[in-house]
């Protein structure tokens, strides 16, 4: 769990509701068009339809609103691998290191904005947890997943999914910057490394 919690008040009604997704879609496209530092709260409400003053009756800044679709596509992303957990055979812990691999990947190439926030780092090291830097709120939920599917301690995969997830990060980043679609070269190295890597450190 994060203890971050961007937004001034939760919608209760559904109508509120849609309000804030729209925010947040028009949030993601614009991103996407003009990146973090062109986005103001004036372009994320005309974008969305909605007065400035009905955006801030949710969010502060627009940093909230950045933190929220963050911890959106974060939710999206625990969920996608949970669903390939439970949806596809996995033998062995390194399966599941290459589906929640292919899952990042996926989202890289699909989710809007992801590919210039990834999990927030651009925005604040701390944007998904104020007590954590966002590669470590990944890392312990990629660990305790693990740790559930394959009944190996958390206490002894922790340390290795983290030095797993800075290096990968590395990479992909990498990989990213050499075709927007992401160098399948590089991508297949990276999946290599983290394999070969994890293999000296986690159980058989």
């Amino acid at each position: 769990m994060t203890s971050t919690t961007p937004l001034r008040r939760q919608p209760v009604q559904q109508r509120s509701a849609k309000r804030v997704e729209r925010m947040l879609e028009a949030c993601a496209q614009l991103i996407e068009e003009v990146g973090y530092d062109g986005v103001t709260t004036t372009l994320i409400a005309e974008r969305a339809g909605v007065a400035v003053g009905s955006l801030y009756q949710f969010f502060p800044d627009k940093r909230a609103v950045v933190q929220a679709l963050t911890l959106r596509n974060l939710e999206k992303f625990i969920q996608t691998v949970d669903g390939r957990f439970g949806s596809t055979t996995l033998e062995h812990w390194w399966d599941a290191v290459d589906s929640i691999f292919d899952v990042y990947v996926q989202m890289h190439r699909e989710v809007p904005a992801f590919s210039r926030l990834h999990f927030g780092d651009v925005v604040d090291m701390r944007l998904l947890d104020d007590r954590r830097d966002n590669n470590t709120v990944i890392s312990d939920r990629i660990a305790e997943m693990i740790s559930a599917k394959f009944e190996i301690p958390f206490d002894e995969i922790q340390l290795p999914i983290s030095i797993a997830v800075e290096a990968a990060d590395g990479v992909l980043n990498l990989a990213f910057r050499r075709d927007a679609a992401g160098d399948q070269r590089i991508l297949d190295e990276a999946k290599t490394m983290v394999r070969g890597y994890l293999s000296t450190r986690m159980p058989d």
